[in-house]
């Protein structure tokens, strides 16, 4: 117990480090799949065939595949064909790999989600906005954007905490995470060989980013119950 107590604040710092590097990749990968995953979706409800396939099949093969694998390929694949690794050596370069297979994994599954949404509004509606002389550029953002949003807060929920998770898979390819900072130690660093309460007390730092999201969704939710 005195051993534990003396590395806690060394513990709690590389934690800190490893936690912001997972918020980073968090921020990152919802910046970039969100507007990616509605045009994937528009992609893969689009009239002209070939686009519509093309959509459907990286869908298909991105949800049909573990993310973890993904990691390895968009990471280490490049290098082995061309020779010459795209995304630079150190720390950024597995970043940036990591953030790109992020945001492709979760494009797809949000543009499902999309998908549903967009689908889910009555065709009526749309009718309507027809017939008081609305143009679809106005149908869409005014009618079927908003009650879009409204259907696909729970599900989106679920996989941005899900994200939050899987960023743990990062580590696969040695980008220093939370759970990478955590294992650190349980493989002998700083003198506290084989113990496991470094990496349990990841943890808690997984459980308290979850609650506040949890707690903002719900609130983003409740401001949105107006469409019923």
């Amino acid at each position: 117990m005195d051993l534990i107590m003396k590395q806690m604040p060394v513990v709690v710092s590389a934690l800190n480090v490893g936690f912001l590097q997972t918020l980073k990749l968090f921020i990152v990968t919802l910046v970039g799949a969100l507007p990616l995953g509605l045009v994937i979706a528009f992609g893969s409800m689009s009239h002209f065939k070939p686009l519509s396939w093309l959509a459907r099949l990286t869908v298909w093969v991105i949800r049909g595949t573990p993310l973890m694998i993904q990691l390895l390929i968009i990471y280490y694949f490049p290098g082995l064909v061309l020779h010459n690794p795209i995304w630079g050596g150190g720390e950024a370069g597995r970043f940036l790999a990591a953030a790109v297979s992020f945001i492709i994994n979760y494009a797809c599954y949000f543009s499902e989600i999309y998908r549903g949404g967009i689908q889910g509004v009555p065709e009526g509606q749309k009718e309507a906005g027809l017939v008081l002389g609305m143009t679809k550029h106005q149908i869409f953002f005014k009618i079927t954007l908003l009650q879009m949003i409204k259907r696909i807060v729970p599900p989106m929920s679920n996989e941005i905490i899900t994200l939050v998770k899987d960023t743990s898979l990062a580590r696969i390819i040695a980008l220093q995470e939370i759970i990478w900072a955590g294992q650190a130690f349980m493989k002998g660093s700083h003198g506290i060989s084989g113990a496991i309460w470094p990496l349990l007390f990841t943890a808690v730092y997984y459980l308290i980013f979850n609650g506040i999201l949890t707690v903002l969704l719900g609130r983003l939710e409740k401001k949105l119950e107006y469409f019923r």
